[in-house]
């Protein structure tokens, strides 16, 4: 069903596929949470203008290099249409659909999706933890839609926004990574409303006055739109603050840790 496309053209930002370079490997695909893309005749393409917010969180999904973000005339983008077009064609069951053709076999998409199992310890030995470990959580609301950026416990702090299941996989992450920041978490694929995240951390910089953001994401492909989200918010401010990216595997390693 296609949805009919009423805005007027404005200059803003938006995606641009080579398709010289695009091999049609669907990795941007699955990391567009507003289903604005999809492979046609082996190459990706932007199905409407109105579907792509022009952040990006696809860009760093493609191995070829063949997505950029460029200004050009386009129509606004809509997040009601958004929502419809999801709904109509039912985006999170196709993506789904991608990884059930054969146990493990990936013919595209992000790895995020995979059924896996990790073995740390044999059968027969015990995890052995001393003691109990401190929450280190300051503050309340965390989910990144309900944070109040000019909430006290946000003057002048070192924030920390994490991808949600950051937590569940680093088994430090309160006395290494929580320790001493305020915390918000958001989804880049899954969450809704994205524009509102980035207001929301603009107004972290120029209105709280924060001394630094870490960003911490799963390696996962979809999970680095978290980082140009963050990016977009400090662009548009007027203070500049130092920006950490961190990176986790699936199993709890860390990566990388990168000021940005």
């Amino acid at each position: 069903m296609s949805i009919a496309n009423k805005s007027k053209n404005i200059k803003r930002k938006i995606i641009e596929i080579n398709e010289d370079l695009c091999t049609g490997c669907g990795n941007c695909v699955v990391s567009c949470a507003e289903g604005a893309l999809e492979i046609i005749d082996g190459k990706a393409k932007v199905i409407n203008d109105i579907f792509c917010d022009g952040l990006g969180a696809c860009i760093g999904e493609c191995p070829e290099g063949a997505l950029e973000i460029i200004e050009r005339e386009a129509p606004e983008f809509d997040e009601k249409a958004v929502e419809e077009h999801l709904e109509n064609q039912n985006i999170i069951e196709k993506k789904t659909d991608l990884f059930a053709n054969e146990p493990g076999n990936i013919p595209c998409g992000c790895p995020g999706s995979q059924t896996m199992s990790f073995n740390k310890c044999n059968d027969d030995q015990e995890q052995i933890t001393e003691g109990n470990i401190s929450s280190q959580l300051r503050n309340w609301p965390i989910q990144l839609h309900l944070i109040n950026p000019t909430a006290p416990y946000f003057e002048k702090a070192d924030v920390l926004i994490s991808a949600d299941c950051v937590a569940f996989s680093l088994g430090g992450f309160h006395p290494e990574y929580l320790k001493a920041k305020v915390l918000s978490i958001a989804c880049p694929k899954l969450d809704q409303a994205q524009e509102s995240y980035i207001n929301k951390i603009t107004s972290l910089v120029d209105g709280s006055s924060v001394n630094t953001l870490t960003v911490m994401t799963m390696e996962v492909p979809c999970c680095s739109g978290l980082v140009h989200l963050v990016k977009e918010g400090l662009s548009r401010a007027k203070r500049k603050v130092p920006i950490k990216s961190i990176k986790v595997s699936l199993q709890g390693e860390i990566l990388h840790e990168t000021w940005l």
